[in-house]
């Protein structure tokens, strides 16, 4: 069967076999996805739209995604906690998003340079200290190494995204 699924992203008509799926790799998603966004702030990608993860709830993010089944890919700016401050505001109406575990160190396969790092973070439903904890797991990644330095912005983008139930 020959028969082709049509969808229109961003405008942009795309022709994509049935099956297709976007699965790009920790290296790809920070040095083709996240740098081309800081870089360029009307970068788009047909897989990945922007949201504001402060002012949505993880179960209506599914809807809110270009495409995806199971993970489900953002760009978000990071909301500072404080206006002078460093620490990041992850809080949303119905709850907030903990880090859990050690931040992941990314590295070029081609130069072996360090690249971006992955955070994991888990949604909590409530206030902290006694939010109850839920199934939503978030990635969020960051650049770093050279990419870091050279480039980057206090207003810089931070791309979330790997969303599961």
């Amino acid at each position: 069967m020959d028969s082709y699924y049509h969808h229109n992203f961003d405008n942009n008509d795309a022709l994509l076999p049935p099956g297709f799926r976007f699965h790009p790799t920790d290296e790809e998603l920070i040095t083709y996805y996240l740098l081309k966004k800081v870089l360029d702030n009307t970068f788009t990608s047909r897989a990945i739209t922007e949201v504001d993860l402060n002012k949505c709830e993880p179960w209506q993010l599914p809807g809110k995604a270009k495409m995806g089944e199971k993970e489900w890919y953002f760009f978000s700016l990071r909301d500072r906690k404080y206006p002078t401050g460093l620490r990041t505001n992850r809080a949303t109406e119905a709850g907030y998003w903990k880090a859990t575990g050690k931040d992941r160190e990314i590295y070029s396969s081609k130069t072996c340079a360090l690249v971006g790092m992955k955070k994991t973070l888990v949604f909590y439903k409530g206030r902290a200290p006694k939010g109850e904890k839920s199934n939503w797991v978030m990635h969020e990644y960051r650049l770093e190494g050279k990419f870091a330095y050279h480039y980057i912005s206090r207003s810089s983008k931070h791309w979330s995204g790997a969303f599961r139930a």
